[in-house]
């Protein structure tokens, strides 16, 4: 079954808290934005590997590339 943007999304949300969402791609290369009172206080690599970890073993198997903006609540709201 080929991976889906809603898939990512939904596969995101059940593992991260987030409070806004947007996956995008084609199938083979995604974006995501991705708001997450879990990122406060965190440097982007740390941010990512909560991602990853939402993600779990899909970002070798599944996914192929996955680039990310990942905010907090007040960074969103800039």
């Amino acid at each position: 079954m080929a991976t889906t943007p809603e898939l990512i999304h939904g596969y995101i949300k059940a593992g991260l808290e987030c409070t806004h969402l947007e996956v995008q791609g084609d199938g083979q290369h995604f974006e995501a934005i991705i708001v997450s009172p879990a990122f406060a206080g965190k440097r982007l690599i740390q941010r990512h590997q909560l991602v990853y970890a939402a993600l779990g073993d899909r970002m070798r198997e599944e996914i192929h590339a996955l680039s990310m903006k990942t905010l907090t609540p007040e960074e969103y709201q800039g």
